[in-house]
């Protein structure tokens, strides 16, 4: 069996899951991808033995049925491509929803080494602000939040608490102002609240540990601390990942291959 052709170039590409494509799980978006690899005529690399797979590596992948401004893969090449030519063409290959954002090629080091955290935000329809800030102000007072989740070793017990950051609740006028508005896209994103019903808007973010500390745990948390059960599903949204500076900055882990 010929050896394979080496990677002579890494892509590193920042994605987006956006209304209902955000129930697509990691395994389905996976194999969408792989097709739009095929139908934009990528020169992928692949591994090496008998069953050889494409190069493609994804970090920390946001969980079905949440959505997302910042996803990142990388990919090895085995020809030297133009990275937003490739972008076009990979996003018109897959659906509406699975948007490719930008893509840069890879510098020095590990995507993965980029990302210790998450910023995300919860919008809770029908919730008073003020309701899920005094479920907040409990949760931040708090020393530990002990929540559970079924994992593939059985039901754990882990603290919540450990993880985040930074909470807060906003109000709406501030989630549709700034950073957040300008990184949404199309009204499927927009505040569960728009149409004049209290929408809770909740800004967070949570470092990387072991076990991995989600946003429906800090939401398990508000409800042990405060009670607070939101009648309606929540819609959570991850807006960015990167490296969290010492003044709760998240720094975008392709800023360094934008610079090289």
């Amino acid at each position: 069996m010929g050896g394979q052709a080496p990677v002579v170039q890494r892509i590193r590409l920042r994605y987006a899951k956006r209304g209902p494509l955000r129930f697509t799980s990691h395994r389905d978006f996976a194999r969408a991808f792989e097709r739009a690899l095929r139908r934009a005529g990528a020169p992928i690399a692949f591994s090496q033995g008998f069953t050889p797979h494409p190069k493609i590596s994804y970090a920390s992948a946001a969980p079905t049925g949440v959505g997302s401004e910042a996803e990142y893969l990388e990919i090895g090449l085995q020809a030297e491509v133009d990275p937003e030519q490739l972008r076009l063409a990979l996003d018109a290959a897959l659906s509406p929803g699975l948007d490719v954002l930008e893509a840069v090629v890879a510098g020095e080091g590990s995507l993965a080494d980029r990302i210790d955290a998450s910023r995300w935000r919860l919008e809770l329809p029908t919730v008073d602000p003020a309701v899920a800030a005094a479920a907040v102000k409990s949760f931040l007072d708090a020393e530990e939040v002990l929540v559970e989740r079924m994992t593939k070793q059985g039901r754990r017990s882990f603290d919540a608490r450990v993880a985040v950051t930074h909470i807060s609740v906003t109000d709406q006028s501030l989630g549709r102002s700034g950073a957040v508005a300008g990184r949404l896209d199309g009204e499927s994103d927009l505040p569960s609240g728009a149409d004049g019903a209290p929408c809770a808007i909740i800004d967070l973010v949570v470092r990387q540990v072991t076990p991995a500390v989600r946003p429906d745990d800090v939401l398990s948390g508000l409800r042990v601390v405060a009670g607070l059960e939101p009648p309606v599903p929540p819609r959570v949204t991850r807006l960015a990942q990167g490296t969290l500076t010492a003044q709760g900055e998240i720094v975008d882990p392709l800023d360094a291959d934008r610079e090289d």
